[in-house]
């Protein structure tokens, strides 16, 4: 099935964060430049995560078109030969995060995976936001606290990281590499 024409597609179905963005990526590199990729992925992470990684690459996302449960994304290989993959300079690791969570400061951990993710395992008293209703929901945070973002892997979370920054929250750390090596306390709905 075609909805847009495009010069690549890659299938990424199936595959979980962060793996329909390392496809993405090495895809990418054999495209030309001004070419469009489709992606094809059912991991619903993946609007968000995909959307984030093209403009932080500055790659021009084109938008995302949902089918069942396929997910086709659009995007755009910019002419800037030499973009390189922002990353958000302040990280932390999760030991220091379970320390700072014992330390009883006060602080927010801000958990910016998919509804599901979240609900079968997160950090007592993280508050969810998923990536893609970050930007509508930023009111939600206090600028005054740290803020302790967390997703899977540490993708997600970073992309969160650039967008708090970019919109004036100064303490905000990208914690790596998430809950997949979470050993800490964690709560979940079952």
């Amino acid at each position: 099935m075609e909805f847009i024409k495009s010069n690549f597609k890659l299938d990424a179905k199936g595959l979980a964060c962060p793996m329909p963005i390392v496809k993405t990526k090495k895809a990418m590199k054999e495209l030309e430049n001004g070419h469009v990729i489709e992606v094809q992925a059912t991991d619903k992470g993946s609007k968000a995560d995909i959307k984030a990684w093209a403009e932080s690459t500055n790659n021009q996302y084109l938008g995302t078109i949902e089918n069942g449960e396929v997910l086709y994304h659009y995007i755009r290989k910019s002419s800037d030969e030499n973009a390189i993959e922002k990353r958000f300079e302040t990280t932390t690791s999760n030991e220091e995060l379970s320390q700072k969570l014992n330390s009883k400061e006060k602080m927010t951990v801000l958990d910016v995976r998919e509804e599901a993710e979240y609900a079968f395992n997160h950090i007592p008293n993280a508050k969810s936001i998923p990536l893609g209703d970050l930007e509508e929901r930023l009111s939600e945070l206090d600028k005054d606290h740290e803020i302790y973002i967390i997703c899977r892997t540490g993708n997600r979370s970073d992309f969160a990281a650039q967008l708090l920054a970019k919109n004036g929250f100064k303490k905000v750390f990208n914690v790596v590499p998430g809950m997949s090596q979470w050993s800490g306390e964690t709560v979940s709905i079952g």
